[in-house]
């Protein structure tokens, strides 16, 4: 492809002006970003992981299953969550079923949860209070989900690769999204 140089260094807007140049898809297509870091993911203090809520969202929207006690589901309801209940949905996964995106639970039913992690952990879905899925504020933490906030995490290579966009994006969200980070 003769529109990008490969020694040249892009800003944001530039970037994003390219891959609307170059895309020849029928569809939105996503903007991944990898990034080699140069990490040993195997030792401990070399683990790179982390969450951020992008400023656009990432495009996608993501399907939200709240597990939490009968309190809290008019507040999970409320923040846009897309299920909410707790043992009925434990027995739907314990029976294979996964059609979500990220699942969110408080710390007082983690007990019941704890149970479906052989479904759930090859899955990456298991809820973690590192990546803000197990919370007492279950309303804020579904309006985080729904708003684009992406977990990454180092791979077996030393690379992280993550969804930060589409190239439907216009430069002004580009240009945004840059002077925010």
């Amino acid at each position: 492809m003769g529109k990008v140089d490969q020694t040249k260094s892009y800003t944001l807007a530039e970037a994003s002006k390219i891959v609307k140049d170059i895309t020849y898809t029928k569809f939105d297509a996503s903007v991944d970003l990898s990034i080699r870091l140069g990490v040993d993911p195997r030792k401990a203090n070399q683990m790179v992981r982390g969450v951020v809520t992008l400023p656009h969202g990432t495009g996608k929207t993501k399907k939200v299953l709240v597990l939490c006690t009968p309190d809290k589901e008019a507040e999970a309801k409320e923040a846009g969550a897309d299920f909410v209940g707790l043992d009925d949905y434990i027995q739907k996964i314990e029976q294979g079923w996964t059609d979500v995106d990220v699942i969110i639970t408080m710390p007082s039913v983690m007990g019941k949860v704890g149970k479906l992690g052989k479904v759930l952990g090859p899955r990456n879905l298991m809820p973690n209070p590192k990546t803000g899925t197990v919370t007492t504020d279950i309303g804020k933490a579904v309006k985080e989900v729904k708003a684009g906030k992406i977990d990454f995490k180092v791979d077996k290579q030393g690379s992280i690769h993550a969804a930060v966009g589409k190239v439907s994006f216009d430069a002004k969200r580009s240009k945004k999204m840059h002077t925010s980070c």
